[in-house]
């Protein structure tokens, strides 16, 4: 007889911060395709600092589902940070990786299983955005992508949300960067691994609002993009250049005037000179803020803080 093959094993991580009036029914309607699985499955809910019911909801639904495991985060460290908790407390053979709020459908669960066992080692699921009305966080979002594109060297493909599969080999891989700004949908892009992309079309959220104001969406930006690109400061030495190059064909200018004994139009004037001054600030002003950025990131990275602290976990080992 052979041996019985081990069943293969999918962790959910799942984040959440304030989201108690969605949990009960995303967590149903991902049981309910689940549960027709022959696979292993364990959810792992990161509470991202929750400050409403999240937490009691989740300790009420572990009570009665052993699967589940909660990991809350001493305060509000954000998205990435929170994804990244659950990543490393992530041991099975597939993780799955989804928002708690209902907008990443569970059906498409068993196709990014499916893709992972032929062979693919990141199923990057990428939101179809067709059908949706013209708003400005639409605009903003492919004009960031188009950005991102276009000044790093990792392609982020538009549309692609925190909701995808990786395999063990991927997952390793992410775990083994341990950057303080994380901007995952670059990381694992960068990566290289064999990826498959699965569109899908996003439902309306079961509750609430979204928790990515326009301050955060400002801040995953500009990790994103002072992490992945030095164009930046690429832009702040060409403008010195073409500074440097306007200066030269003013000063060619002025020498061919009293070459040619036209000095009576060389009027020294006063509103030129300090037009000159304030560009050539501005342009050294815009470099050194460049600068200063990286630097700060820099500053943050040498200090090697943790990018999360847990103040509970369930269940609780310790008991």
């Amino acid at each position: 007889m052979s041996p019985k093959k081990r069943k293969l094993k999918i962790d959910l991580v799942i984040p959440v911060f304030n989201e108690s009036e969605a949990i009960s029914q995303t967590y149903a309607d991902i049981c309910r395709v689940v549960n027709l699985l022959p696979f292993d499955f364990n959810f792992i809910y990161v509470d991202d600092g929750s400050n409403d019911g999240t937490v009691d909801t989740l300790r009420k639904t572990g009570d009665d589902d052993p699967r589940i495991s909660l990991l809350q985060l001493s305060r509000n460290f954000g998205h990435q940070a929170a994804l990244t908790a659950g990543m490393d407390a992530s041991t099975g053979d597939v993780m799955i990786s989804m928002d708690g709020d209902g907008q990443h459908p569970p059906e498409m669960i068993p196709q990014m299983i499916q893709l992972i066992q032929q062979g693919y080692d990141i199923v990057q699921a990428q939101r179809i955005e067709d059908d949706r009305a013209v708003s400005f966080k639409k605009v903003t979002s492919n004009f960031f992508y188009w950005l991102i594109n276009k000044i790093s060297g990792t392609q982020v493909l538009q549309g692609a949300a925190d909701f995808r599969a990786l395999s063990r080999n991927a997952l390793d891989g992410v775990r083994s960067m341990h950057e303080y700004h994380r901007f995952l949908r670059g990381m694992i892009s960068w990566m290289g691994y064999k990826s498959v992309i699965l569109p899908y079309h996003e439902p309306a959220r079961i509750a609430g609002k979204s928790k990515y104001s326009l301050g955060k969406m400002v801040r995953l930006a500009s990790d994103a993009i002072f992490s992945f690109s030095l164009a930046p400061l690429y832009i702040g030495l060409s403008a010195g250049l073409l500074f440097f190059i306007l200066a030269g064909a003013q000063l060619i200018y002025v020498l061919m005037l009293w070459l040619t004994g036209n000095t009576q139009r060389v009027e020294p004037g006063w509103s030129s000179l300090m037009g000159i001054l304030l560009i050539a600030s501005g342009i050294i002003m815009i470099l050194l803020g460049f600068i200063g950025v990286y630097v700060g990131y820099i500053f943050q990275e040498v200090k090697r803080r943790p990018i999360y602290l847990v103040k509970g976990e369930l269940p609780d080992d310790g008991n």
